[in-house]
């Protein structure tokens, strides 16, 4: 399995593209999340949004789900197909309603599925997205009031998308569930309200920290460097062999 993050940035970063990550298994490549910045990072990697086989939406706010309605709009104009959506059953009626609707409804588009092929998911079910690619959803925190999902790729690599810290969580997967790859979201200052901080992850163990790479960052990262204990960070662009 291939990671190529096509942006690593939090909501604010400017240098950074927004926090979105292209999957690749045998050919078959899902974007996780597609944000404001989506469309203009994958045109700068060279990667036309026909390309892709399928998003997963992890959660509603914009630097991840803006970059939906050009998907939508550009699959429906211009390839005459409906692009293929995963995402939890619980996140269809607000990320049509409450985000998309304004810009997207028109003639032949009221509702999400009319966009879009909807394919929902469960959390605590493995699914099998194509041949040699499971996800399994999880409910993690983030904001108060609004549901918010990590995943877990091939049963064994944690894809945290946005979350507060939750460390009995990431104990617990790699105690008893076999977690081998993390993936974690990190606010590298202040305190973590609706994020997970720096100062969190590096209370985790050694051996946790060692198979831990850092996502979703502000853009003055640079100043952290050799400052993440055994972690390293995701670097925009690059592709992992995961």
């Amino acid at each position: 399995m291939k990671l190529q993050m096509i942006g690593t940035g939090n909501a604010f970063a400017k240098k950074y593209f927004n926090n979105n990550a292209l999957i690749e298994q045998d050919g078959f490549k899902l974007l996780i999340d597609c944000g404001i910045t989506a469309p203009l990072a994958l045109y700068e990697l060279g990667i036309g949004m026909e390309e892709l086989d399928a998003v997963l939406i992890t959660h509603t706010h914009g630097d991840h789900v803006g970059g939906l309605e050009e998907y939508g709009f550009q699959m429906k104009f211009k390839h005459g197909r409906k692009p293929v959506l995963y995402m939890a059953d619980t996140l269809i009626e607000p990320l049509w309603n409450h985000t998309l609707s304004g810009g997207m409804t028109q003639e032949g588009l009221d509702k999400l599925e009319d966009a879009f092929e909807v394919r929902q998911l469960r959390a605590g079910e493995v699914q099998e997205l194509a041949p040699n690619l499971c996800v399994e959803l999880l409910r993690t925190r983030h904001i108060a009031g609004k549901k918010s999902y990590s995943a877990i790729l091939n049963r064994d690599v944690f894809y945290s998308a946005d979350m507060t810290f939750d460390r009995e969580l990431l104990e617990t997967l790699v105690r008893d569930r076999g977690i081998r790859r993390i993936l974690h979201e990190v606010q590298l200052e202040g305190p973590g309200q609706v994020h997970t901080t720096l100062d969190e992850l590096l209370s985790l163990p050694e051996e946790i920290q060692e198979m831990t790479k850092l996502m979703h960052y502000a853009d003055n990262k640079d100043q952290f460097e050799g400052r993440t204990g055994k972690m390293g960070f995701l670097e925009q662009g690059e592709v992992y062999s995961i």
